[in-house]
């Protein structure tokens, strides 16, 4: 029997103020199944939406947690009220830029700018 211990409540918050959930996840739960829960989540009539989980993060208590972690891992006592809803931001990582992507690829020359005054 799991008991209401095992389960946390989390709500994720957008980068706009909007809300997504709040849904109930085991504590056994891992960051990257949040992710992708997430990412299925998703509101279809927002622009530049997360496509893998490498393109999220996830924000709890000031501290960006970790794919390989557990949900019950990350509670912070100070910020998560037992019973209550969890709140988690989300930050979508933009894909890069065509641009970005020519320079990143290109080799580096070295360069000196010197001034004398």
């Amino acid at each position: 029997m799991v008991s209401v211990q095992d389960q946390l409540e989390i709500k994720f918050r957008l980068t706009d103020g909007s809300d997504i959930g709040p849904k109930t996840f085991p504590a056994a739960t891992s960051v990257a199944t949040l992710k992708e829960s997430v990412i299925a989540q998703w509101p279809k009539e927002k622009e530049n939406g997360p496509r893998t989980v490498k393109d999220v993060k996830l924000i709890s208590g000031g501290k960006i947690l970790e794919n390989n972690k557990r949900v019950g891992e990350c509670q912070s006592p100070l910020c998560d009220v037992a019973g209550g809803v969890t709140t988690m931001h989300v930050v979508v990582q933009p894909p890069p830029l065509e641009k970005e992507k020519k320079i990143i690829n290109e080799p580096k020359q070295n360069k000196c700018v010197c001034v004398i005054l």
